[in-house]
C-alpha cells in the first residue's frame, strides 16, 4: 500500500483529503504544521507527499526545499497544494523542487489523478 504524506494546518482539508485517499486505497499519515511534517516525512519515507505553503512553524517552501537537498529523501515526489497563486509562488515552489504546484480550491478528482501519475509502478 502506497503511503502518503498530508502537511496542512487546515483541519477540514485533512479530514476530506485522508477520506477520498483512504477510500482509493491510500495508507495515510498526516501532519498539522511544517516541524512534524518534516519530522514525520523523514520518519515514515512516504510514497509522495501532499504539502501545504503557509504553515506554523516551517513553511512548505522551506520543507520542500530540506527534503530535495537530501539525497534519501530527493525522490518523493512532493505536490503543493496552496491558496498562494501567484506566479511568483509557483516561481518560488518550482525553485524548491516541487513536483507540482495546485493550487486551492483544487479539483479532487485532479487531485487524485496527479498522485496516480506520480504513484504508478
Amino acid at each position: 500500500m502506497k503511503r502518503i504524506l498530508l502537511v496542512d494546518d487546515e483541519q477540514d482539508i485533512i479530514d476530506s483529503l485522508k477520506f477520498v485517499l483512504e477510500t482509493s486505497g491510500y495508507e495515510c499519515f498526516f501532519a498539522d504544521n511544517g516541524e512534524d511534517g518534516l519530522n514525520l516525512a523523514r520518519e515514515i519515507n512516504p510514497d509522495l507527499i501532499l504539502l501545504d505553503v503557509m504553515m506554523p512553524k516551517i513553511n512548505g517552501y522551506k520543507i520542500c526545499r530540506l527534503l530535495k537537498f537530501d539525497s534519501k529523501y530527493k525522490n518523493i515526489p512532493i505536490l503543493m497544494l496552496t491558496a498562494r497563486s501567484q506566479e511568483e509562488d509557483k516561481l518560488i515552489g518550482e525553485e524548491t523542487g516541487a513536483d507540482e504546484y495546485i493550487t486551492k480550491p483544487f479539483d479532487i478528482n485532479f487531485l487524485l489523478s496527479k498522485i496516480e501519475e506520480y504513484l504508478k509502478d
